[in-house]
């Protein structure tokens, strides 16, 4: 499938979705919220996904001036069918994957494009890159699941600071906070999230999905549910060839060759 406002990649198990829309610091109108979706589909055994932005930005948020993607232009109908239609079909795919995620964060994440960097498993921002929810400065909500995201990241308190006061967040601040993974020098960064990709591609794949799985339905469920989901969990993971491979490698003290099965 052709693409016309996002790059995808396939190498060494890895998945590159790149934002390319340079112009428009990666402004998503709801056909980019679409293709990135699309992309998600078309992974061909990919064991990871990295997502990045071309050019300055990694998502500068909502583009207000596509149709339909915002209720400054199209009014709150159209807010509403954007987030109905793309952008939140979008998140719920991240968060179903069965492979890992991660952003790599250079200049504004805002808006939108901050919900997308957050929804990643490990967000590595670049010393340059600033997180923003900027819906206050222009009368509206925040969206894309940053009202659930940040609470849980950082807490009531700063998920308000950002929400009500509408100022940017650095990446320095964001990884003191625990609102990101790490933040390393710019020149770094793709290096940096392509090193992750690589290990965690390279990893067991069954049980690094149903981590991350794990991880948000424990979010939303007591302890007595997290541990059964745990034990069901562990009956999948531990019938995989990886997790056999696991136990071979170490009773042969060796570094294990995980295989993604």
């Amino acid at each position: 499938m052709e693409f016309e406002t996002i790059k995808l990649d396939i190498a060494d198990n890895i998945a590159t979705i790149t934002l390319n829309r340079p112009e428009r610091l990666n402004a998503m109108a709801p056909q980019m919220a679409d293709e990135i979706g699309d992309a998600l589909d078309q992974l061909d055994g990919a064991r990871c996904v990295l997502i990045s932005g071309e050019g300055r930005a990694f998502c500068s948020g909502a583009d207000l001036a596509a149709r339909g993607a915002g209720a400054s232009i199209s009014g709150g109908q159209g807010a509403h069918r954007a987030l109905s239609r793309s952008y939140n079909p979008l998140m719920m795919k991240l968060a179903r994957l069965e492979v890992p995620v991660i952003t790599a964060v250079n200049g504004p994440a805002a808006g939108v494009g901050c919900s997308l960097a957050l929804a990643s498993d490990f967000a590595v921002a670049g010393k340059s890159a600033y997180f923003l929810q900027a819906f206050v400065n222009i009368g509206l909500v925040p969206d894309g699941g940053a009202s659930w995201m940040l609470a849980r990241l950082i807490g009531k308190a700063r998920a308000t600071e950002m929400m009500m006061l509408g100022e940017k967040i650095s990446g320095e601040k964001a990884a003191d906070w625990g609102l990101i993974y790490k933040c390393v020098e710019d020149d770094m960064l793709i290096e940096e999230a392509r090193s992750l990709a690589g290990r965690l591609a390279n990893g067991p794949t069954v049980s690094l999905g149903l981590m991350r799985q794990g991880l948000a339905a424990a979010l939303e469920s007591d302890y007595a549910s997290a541990l059964r989901t745990e034990a069901e969990n562990q009956l999948i993971a531990g019938d995989s060839a990886d997790a056999r491979e696991g136990g071979i490698s170490f009773l042969q003290k060796r570094k294990a060759e995980f295989k993604g099965e």
